[in-house]
């Protein structure tokens, strides 16, 4: 039961982890490769609002505030003359990545930073003691994806995204101001990302290498689910479940590239990965 708790949970922050990414390349058509260092920010601003001496959860909503304001300045002055150059945005990001690194560095330091649990403890399930944490990010996996389908099926926003998703230059023909809902999207799915950086905190330690442990499983994670965050879900449960059955049974070190390892030998077999038409 131990294992099928740990696979369920270890999908669940991976999906969370990955959502902003997808939600980025969904309607943009880039990967931002900077999204490790968004998991960075948001990471330091745990740790800003504890050294502030705050409620741990205020870290939530300054995560995401932060990282939608970057995210939207980042948008205008580096991603937005790129899009029709994906190759020039996704060395532009992954530089963009290794400035933020530099500058949360110099204001931080290199040293290993710790911040208060959100949530400590553990809940008894099927008479087995688990972590609340870990199955509360299950929820927040939950509340993610329907936040989601409810934004894409049930706004106005959302509509507009699909219709930019499925053909940019008609949804432009019929008045949908697409600049519009792409520096939106980008501000979601950085401020996400954030906001997930703060969500791993309790997890792993925080320092300026912080996101760079999650990018490569993410990206790959995306790269399968195509701009379905269904098969996103799917891709985090069946990639999640062997990074936990290999690092359980076979060797940790083995289970961190598993997720990127599968995720490649999937993509060559089926180029479209989980998100057949």
């Amino acid at each position: 039961m131990t294992i099928l708790l740990d696979v369920i949970t270890t999908a669940a922050i991976l999906f969370v982890v990955a959502a902003g990414l997808l939600a980025i390349f969904g309607v943009l058509k880039i990967i931002n490769f900077a999204h490790g260092a968004w998991l960075t920010v948001g990471g330091y601003c745990a740790v800003a609002t504890a050294g502030m001496g705050l409620n741990p959860w205020l870290a939530l909503p300054v995560a995401f505030a932060v990282g939608s304001a970057l995210g939207g300045i980042t948008e205008v002055l580096v991603v937005r003359p790129l899009y029709r150059r994906p190759l020039d945005a996704i060395l532009a990001t992954w530089g963009l990545g290794i400035v933020i690194g530099q500058l949360i560095t110099l204001w931080f330091g290199r040293d290993v930073q710790f911040t208060p649990n959100l949530l400590s403890g553990t809940i008894e399930v099927f008479g087995i003691d688990y972590s609340f944490y870990r199955l509360f990010m299950v929820l927040t996996a939950l509340v993610v994806g329907l936040g989601f389908a409810v934004l894409l099926e049930g706004t106005r926003l959302g509509l507009s995204a699909r219709a930019v998703i499925m053909n940019e230059t008609l949804a432009r023909a019929l008045g949908i101001d697409t600049a519009k809902v792409r520096l939106t999207t980008f501000m979601i799915g950085t401020g996400l990302t954030a906001l997930a950086g703060v969500l791993l905190t309790p997890l792993t330690s925080v320092d300026p290498d912080m996101g760079l442990a999650w990018l490569i499983g993410a990206f790959m994670l995306v790269m399968v689910a195509g701009s379905s965050f269904g098969a996103l879900a799917v891709a985090c449960l069946v990639f999640g479940g062997a990074q936990t059955l290999v690092s359980t049974f076979v060797s940790p070190v083995l289970g961190g590239i598993t997720v990127a390892v599968l995720c490649a030998l999937v993509l060559r077999i089926s180029p479209k990965g989980f998100a057949r038409a």
